[in-house]
């Protein structure tokens, strides 16, 4: 019994040469099979680069698309805000000019009126003045008319 479970020599060898050959052919299979799978993946790390490189540079001509795009509108903005502030300054200035404009006028108006009111105020003072002296001419004519008439009636009867 003991001698049916052991194995010659002879037997050892020979499986230990069927298990070495059949080792042997795994190898080559795994060496094929990684080779294989190695340019496989290196075929596919090249398209992947290929891939990255293309995604990179449209990336890039986006990112620059849209830094020109967003000068090109900071630009615009700048020029329309210049214009803006130039329209304003030109209504700022048209809006001085007329405000200096109506203050000579008001006082034009006012000098005019200052004018006016001495030359009536000139006017009446005279006005008052020959009055005055028409009054007293009145008056003394009076005085006097009355003093002839009495100096009269007092000769009469005298």
């Amino acid at each position: 019994m003991i001698y049916k479970d052991m194995v010659t020599k002879v037997q050892q060898e020979i499986a230990l040469q069927q298990v070495m050959s059949h080792i042997g052919g795994v190898k080559k299979d795994m060496i094929i099979l990684e080779k294989s799978e190695f340019s496989a993946l290196r075929s596919e790390n090249e398209k992947i680069k290929l891939e990255l490189q293309q995604i990179k540079k449209q990336v890039t001509d986006e990112i620059t698309k849209v830094r020109a795009d967003n000068k090109l509108n900071l630009n615009l903005e700048k020029s329309r805000v210049k214009e803006l502030h130039s329209l304003n300054e030109r209504k700022l200035l048209e809006m001085r000019t007329e405000i200096v404009e109506l203050h000579a006028q008001q006082d034009r108006a006012l000098t005019q009126t200052d004018r006016k009111i001495d030359t009536e105020v000139a006017d009446l003072k005279t006005m008052l003045e020959s009055h005055k002296l028409d009054n007293i001419k009145y008056l003394a004519g009076s005085v006097f008319t009355c003093l002839t008439v009495a100096l009269g009636f007092y000769r009469l009867w005298m």
